[in-house]
């Protein structure tokens, strides 16, 4: 509603809105002079805080949305699955399961991370960016995929 001039936003949307600036500050802190950003992983209180603070952040959006998930059955370890596989993959509801398995690196265009807000929580996840414009991408994103996955342990999972 427009009262005099001021718009007043639904308390729902002003809580969104809280979240997300919230979860853009913890992505900002984890990666502020990350050395070698995103050619090395993230490693102890940053690693924690993108898993811990990002998937609790993730998931209370998603309540305040009115999503209520249930997990059946055990989630994946990182060992036993380097690789998981969301599909369809063509909406937001992947950020759900991403929330749901500890906030795993996830591929991703090149675009993407440039985006205010939501680039910078893009970037903290470490993603696997792949470049429209390089003829080469598709092969250089397997090659990374795959030396991710044999890290062992060292990356999250992908997504």
């Amino acid at each position: 509603t427009v009262l005099q001039g001021i718009i007043l936003l639904p308390p729902r949307a002003i809580c969104i809105a809280f979240l997300l600036l919230l979860a853009w500050l913890f992505a900002s802190i984890a990666t502020f002079r990350q050395r070698g950003k995103g050619s090395v992983p993230l490693k102890g209180w940053r690693r924690r805080m993108i898993q811990t603070t990002l998937s609790c952040l993730t998931r209370t959006l998603f309540f305040v949305m009115g999503f209520q998930v249930k997990v059946k059955g055990k989630i994946a370890s990182l060992l036993e699955a380097p690789i998981l596989v969301a599909a369809p993959h063509s909406s937001f509801f992947d950020a759900i399961i991403s929330a749901l398995t500890g906030m795993p690196s996830i591929v991703s265009r090149a675009e993407n991370l440039s985006t205010p807000v939501f680039g910078t929580i893009l970037s903290s996840l470490q993603p696997v960016s792949v470049s429209r414009q390089d003829p080469d991408s598709r092969k250089n994103t397997v090659t990374e995929i795959t030396k991710r996955a044999l890290s062992r342990g060292q990356w999250p999972q992908v997504i």
